[in-house]
């Protein structure tokens, strides 16, 4: 089998089941699923959705169930969309990276406070002495400033 064709009829799989999953089913269960990818077997018998759910384990949990239940009908619908030999089994499994780059994000903000804050102090007293700096150089005659900038462009 083609691996361009798989492709294809994974990328259709997976606008079919998302558009379904956002304006056909009615289960409340089925609620905040984002249809992040498929992946279908090589003999396009299996189809694998991969699905990430916004909220608790329970919510992810139960979204799962409501899932499996309106499978049939999922796979009718891609039965319309995709003319093959057999409609893909449609299996769905929960995809916890979005998850884990939340958790991810939310330990670098507990430990990198410290250097935030470290870093906006630098920059406020480079702003502070920005001013002063602009001050001395008013003052200063031209003639030693023009000098001082022709030595730095000679390094």
């Amino acid at each position: 089998m083609s691996t361009r064709r798989t492709a294809r009829v994974a990328s259709v799989i997976r606008e079919v089941v998302s558009t379904a999953i956002l304006q056909e089913l009615r289960d409340p269960r089925i609620r905040n699923v984002t249809v992040l990818g498929a992946e279908v077997s090589a003999d396009l018998r299996y189809a694998k959705i991969r699905i990430s759910v916004m909220g608790s384990d329970r919510d992810a949990s139960l979204t799962l169930h409501g899932l499996h239940s309106a499978r049939g009908y999922l796979q009718s619908r891609v039965a319309d969309h995709v003319r093959t030999r057999y409609t893909p089994e449609l299996r769905f499994e929960l995809d916890q990276g979005i998850r884990r780059s939340f958790e991810a994000a939310r330990i670098l903000q507990d430990v990198l406070p410290t250097s935030d804050s470290d870093e906006s102090a630098a920059h406020a007293a480079a702003a502070s002495a920005a001013p002063a700096a602009s001050d001395d150089a008013a003052e200063a005659p031209p003639g030693d400033g023009d000098a001082a900038s022709d030595a730095d462009s000679d390094h």
